[in-house]
């Protein structure tokens, strides 16, 4: 009897793992494709769900609705910042999933209102989103960002 539950648990973990780690990859990739892509009103579409609960680094909270606003007439407004992901922790419950990172952004030059390449120091923020898989997909349904303060030399 022992040695069956054994067994049972070690094949339900065995079959268990590429489930997880499939969905580890696939909101990593996305967490990826939507900082590359942050400019564009189609990725906060994919991104957020829409019962999000967003609450900002100055402490504004606001949901979906909010975010896509600031995109009414600006359909093709081009990228002014670089993103990146540093330190992604992501840990799966089931359909529930809390993915911690580090976001760096980069403010890109605008040469034409006379700024260069390395003007500005990066930013830094701690984010935290909670995603629920709902029809296959995952989505942010609710997310917290803290500005990290600038390290003084």
């Amino acid at each position: 009897m022992r040695i069956s539950l054994i067994l049972a648990v070690a094949v339900t973990t065995l079959l268990g793992t590429p489930a997880i780690a499939d969905d580890r990859a696939a909101l990593d990739k996305q967490l990826d494709n939507f900082l590359a892509a942050t400019h564009k009103k189609q990725a906060h579409q994919r991104f957020w769900a829409e019962d999000l609960v967003y609450t900002s680094s100055s402490g504004a909270r606001f949901g979906k609705e909010t975010i896509l606003q600031g995109f009414e007439g600006q359909e093709q407004q081009p990228a002014t910042a670089a993103y990146r992901a540093e330190d992604v922790d992501i840990r799966l419950f089931g359909d529930t999933a809390v993915v911690a990172f580090r976001l760096v952004a980069e403010e890109r030059a605008q040469p034409d209102a006379g700024d260069k390449p390395g003007d500005s120091a990066p930013t830094s923020y701690f984010n935290t989103g909670t995603f629920v898989k709902r029809d296959g997909e995952w989505r942010a349904v609710a997310w917290q960002a803290t500005r990290i303060p600038a390290q003084e030399d």
